[in-house]
């Protein structure tokens, strides 16, 4: 089994909000989220939420601008589940362009249209 070590946070602000009509999973979220992360700069990443309003799953498409000027690309995937009131509990891993594999861990509050938390390298 992967081992984690804790690594950093993010703190992420979400900028667009797209359903998408699909023919095999209902309907689709595409929410376009930004912000720093501990270790990786500036994120932007594409999530794709599946499911309803209670739990589902997600995969993500991201790239992180470095603080040194280069940058890197993740895929990913994951699952969330409801805390209450317009606030989700997700966690998922992404697979960097570097070869590393990271695992992310926090909350969604739609209502503030935020998504905050830890990130840990696996090993």
């Amino acid at each position: 089994m992967a081992q984690r070590k804790e690594i950093g946070d993010f703190s992420l602000k979400m900028s667009t909000f797209v359903n998408v009509a699909s023919a095999s999973a209902g309907v689709l979220r595409q929410v376009t989220w930004e912000g720093p992360v501990t270790g990786f700069g500036t994120l932007f990443v594409t999530v794709t939420f599946s499911g309803s309003g209670k739990a589902g799953t997600f995969t993500d498409c991201s790239t992180a601008f470095l603080d040194n000027g280069d940058f890197l690309h993740g895929i990913g995937q994951g699952n969330y589940e409801s805390k209450g009131t317009h606030s989700w509990h997700a966690k998922g891993f992404t697979q960097l362009s570097d070869g590393r594999r990271v695992e992310h861990e926090g909350n969604i509050n739609l209502a503030e249209r935020s998504w905050s938390g830890k990130v840990f390298e696996l090993s």
